[in-house]
């Protein structure tokens, strides 16, 4: 006896212990990291170095996963790219910005505003922007372009070929596990659902999918037209050749960059626009150390316009993505809030919880009666995205802003053949028809079925009553224009769905015009967590996540999806990945 309880203890023992030293350790952890990120004042000709490596989000944050990885997180933050840019303009010290190309990847819409970040950085100071990589991306290249050199290394390569939208479908992996998905929708064009039910695009689908990917690739040749003094009819030409796989040479005879050059020659050029010696180090800056250390609350008696973030998908079931109730409960403090004249919601959304859409609008709708609201939507704003959107007193999006999607649907997966093939039987006693409504090992009866689609059919109309009386459209000439179906950006503000075509920085400037205010603060809500808050999260919400690592990421995400969908979901009407 005594011996177990010796056991026992050392075991206790042996358990706080390991606890401690955990926190410990991430303690030192963090205490390394704050050592590190020691800021850097720009030197007399200096240039800010704009590194393009890794995924573009909306805002920067710290991720608990990151103290677990043994290399750096590759994400880079919208936010603090814009304010970098901004604070360069004013900075004296910095003549110029050095912009490296490697794997890059992100929105469209979120790659085009810091474009016309650098597009303003040049007109407004006459600074330069050189850019240079051995390997463009795209969406890097379309960045790169509105530099005044573009230099790609002598063996480098540049991904310019088109815009392609890829769908995934799942029927064969269901009908192989003996899954059945029942699907209940409205909407024409509301294919989100097609993934567990077909094998191929239907021709709603594709119609959509190919107007959409057409308009983002003209605004994109467009842009580069303008920057690059290339016709677009040229840049077409050119992306229709596998440029990739064509010369460097060609590249230059095409005017997508300017020559070819070795780092060393280009380093060369800096120095003499810096004016520089020959060999003398060259002054640089990150992103990093140009953001301002303020905090988020202003400190200073202006009026503020708040700009609230909505990223992600809504109420889907983690620490990731819009949280409806916690989302509502803001925007109704702001309301209350003297301090703050007016609201830019900031929109990166594919939709969600149909629930969760309903509950945001509302609290954008009682927002509005007190003050201006301004929507400012990112690279998706569409179906739950566009539902807390459709309010606002003005909606600014990018031409290449995927949004629309007003439509409904629900999906309960029939797992009745899988339990055969594993060799489990269910039975049951019920004390009403529908007690055991949604069971996953029968399929829908017509009756459950034509009640759970008048359910649907009703969401569907509230949905587009909604965005009608938002938009001050006749009920009519909305849903035409709704099915499901999504819109570029461009031709959103075509069909009356967004009011303009512009930035967030474009969004705040209407906001506070409208607040009628001139001399005001912006100030960013939520606050950004640091990594020690994310401690006290819910350490059962995507902790699968944190060890599943990226592998198998979008399969993972599609299946997980699939079993939290129990109720009516407003999300974009595919899995969509435009490359």
């Amino acid at each position: 006896m005594q011996f177990l309880k010796n056991v026992l203890s050392s075991l206790v023992a042996l358990t706080i212990f390991t606890i401690g030293a955990f926190f410990i350790g991430l303690v030192f952890l963090g205490a390394i990291v704050s050592m590190n990120e020691v800021k850097v004042e720009a030197e007399p000709n200096s240039v800010l170095h704009l590194r393009m490596e890794g995924s573009l989000q909306e805002r920067s944050q710290k991720s608990l996963s990151s103290l677990f990885q043994m290399q750096e997180e590759l994400d880079l933050g919208l936010d603090e790219i814009l304010c970098a840019i901004e604070a360069a303009k004013t900075n004296d010290n910095i003549k110029g910005i050095v912009i490296s190309c490697g794997l890059f990847d992100g929105g469209y819409a979120s790659v085009e505003e810091i474009r016309q970040a650098l597009q303003s950085f040049k007109n407004e100071t006459g600074k330069f922007i050189v850019a240079y990589s051995g390997a463009y991306t795209q969406k890097c290249y379309y960045l790169a372009s509105v530099a005044d050199k573009v230099y790609l290394n002598h063996e480098g390569v540049i991904d310019f070929n088109g815009i392609s939208s890829s769908v995934a479908f799942y029927k064969g992996l269901l009908e192989n596990v003996g899954v059945e998905m029942q699907v209940l929708k409205v909407g024409t064009y509301k294919s989100y659902s097609e993934q567990y039910t077909s094998d191929k695009m239907s021709p709603a689908n594709r119609e959509q999918n190919t107007v959409l990917t057409q308009s983002i690739w003209k605004s994109i040749l467009t842009d580069i037209s303008l920057s690059r003094g290339v016709p677009v009819d040229s840049l077409d030409a050119a992306a229709s050749s596998f440029v990739s796989f064509q010369s460097q040479q060609q590249c230059v005879d095409w005017g997508l960059v300017d020559g070819l050059r070795y780092y060393d020659e280009v380093e060369a050029e800096l120095r003499m626009l810096l004016g520089l010696e020959e060999d003398a180090d060259i002054p640089s800056v990150e992103v990093k150390d140009l953001l301002p250390e303020a905090p988020t609350e202003s400190l200073t008696d202006k009026k503020q316009v708040a700009v609230v973030y909505a990223v992600g998908e809504i109420d889907n079931g983690t620490m990731e993505g819009i949280c409806s109730s916690e989302l509502a409960k803001t925007l109704r403090q702001l309301a209350k809030d003297d301090e703050v004249s007016s609201v830019v919601l900031r929109v990166n959304s594919p939709g969600g919880s149909a629930y969760g859409s309903e509950q945001i609008w509302r609290a954008v709708s009682l927002l509005k009666e007190k003050k201006p609201v301004v929507v400012s939507m990112g690279d998706y704003a569409a179906s739950g995205g566009y539902y807390l959107s459709c309010n606002a007193n003005a909606i600014f999006a990018e031409p290449t802003t995927v949004t629309g999607s007003i439509g409904i649907f629900c999906i309960i997966p029939n797992a009745k053949g899988l339990m055969q093939k594993i060799g489990i039987d269910n039975d049951e006693v019920k004390t009403n028809p529908y007690a055991d409504v949604p069971n996953l090992t029968r399929p829908l009866s017509e009756s459950e079925r034509n009640i759970m689609q008048q359910y649907v059919d009703k969401g569907y109309k509230l949905f587009v009553t909604r965005c009608s009386d938002g938009r001050k459209m006749p009920y009519n000439d909305l849903e035409k224009i709704a099915q499901g179906r999504v819109w570029s950006g461009v031709t959103a503000q075509q069909i009356g769905l967004v009011d303009a075509l512009g930035t967030l920085g474009d969004a705040i400037k209407y906001a506070a015009n409208l607040a009628e205010v001139s001399d005001y603060d912006v100030v960013e809500y939520p606050e950004k967590k640091e990594w020690y808050d994310l401690l006290t999260e819910k350490p059962s919400l995507g902790m699968d996540k944190l060890f599943m690592g990226t592998t198998l990421k979008k399969e993972y995400d599609v299946l997980d999806r699939v079993r939290r969908m129990e109720r009516m979901q407003a999300i974009m009407p595919f899995e969509m990945d435009i490359r």
